[in-house]
């Protein structure tokens, strides 16, 4: 059969979506490509000033936006988190699991407070509100995209002291296959991305505790959160209907030496 038009979309209109650790960084690119592809857009993070300024631009830019100050490590405030975004933008069809911490230390270093933190926020809270989205569309009978950011590090352990880290990471992984079968049937995708090094914040307090790391990249550079913005509209728009437990990975090759 041939069809008028290449299978392809990347208008959001009529989609509300949820992105954690929207405050900077990736998370922060997420929420502002998909307000600008038309989705209405929660924006949840500690930072409450920098969510209040970014929903502004938003706004400015003729989209919708709410802001959700929220701690991923605290379980009441990821249920709020999904209440009060479902109540301001209504049903949210697309959850962007973007929080996350790294460890920098050595694993027998670790004291157990950091290590309950790490997995408290990159594991922990994406299942959680995994669950909770899901629960909402299947008792609403709606389809719903989720999109994990995992890492180029859940494969190739980074050294630098992210054992932990990586460990957390491949954990996503594994959480995106599983719950892609868990929900295939109820028309909920979900997917995951692993990005290589990237500029943001986390970044930058990478390179100041190891110096510069783009030396050893086959193309010596960092990515720049907007190369992020196909993958992440390809999973969340009807372009990617018929894929689900699956992960991308976007790192230039950083990690395939």
């Amino acid at each position: 059969m041939t069809l008028p038009q290449a299978n392809f979309s990347i208008d959001l209109t009529g989609q509300a979506a949820l992105v954690t650790g929207a405050s900077s960084g990736l998370g922060l690119r997420f929420a502002q490509i998909l307000a600008r592809c038309g989705a209405k857009v929660a924006l949840a993070a500690r930072r409450l000033d920098r969510l209040e300024k970014i929903t502004e631009d938003i706004r400015a830019d003729s989209g919708e936006a709410v802001p959700l100050e929220t701690d991923v490590t605290q379980t009441d405030q990821l249920f709020q988190a999904m209440s009060k975004a479902h109540a301001a933008l209504g049903p949210i069809t697309i959850l962007v699991n973007n929080a996350g911490i790294p460890d920098g230390q050595r694993a027998i270093k670790m004291p157990v407070e950091l290590i309950d933190r790490v997995l408290d926020i990159n594991v922990r809270a994406p299942y959680i509100l995994s669950c909770e989205f899901a629960r909402r569309l299947i008792d609403a009978r709606l389809p719903g995209r989720i999109v994990n950011i995992s890492s180029s590090i859940a494969f190739d352990y980074g050294g630098n002291g992210s054992a932990l880290y990586s460990i957390s990471k491949a954990a996503v992984i594994r959480m995106t296959e599983a719950l892609a079968v868990e929900w295939a049937r109820h028309n909920i995708n979900v997917n995951a991305i692993a990005p290589g090094a990237f500029a943001s914040e986390m970044m930058d307090g990478l390179l100041e505790r190891v110096g510069d790391i783009t030396k050893g990249f086959p193309r010596q550079r960092l990515g720049n959160p907007a190369q992020l913005d196909s993958t992440l509209l390809y999973l969340v728009s009807p372009s990617s209907e018929f894929v689900t437990g699956t992960y991308i990975r976007v790192d230039d090759g950083q990690h395939h030496r």
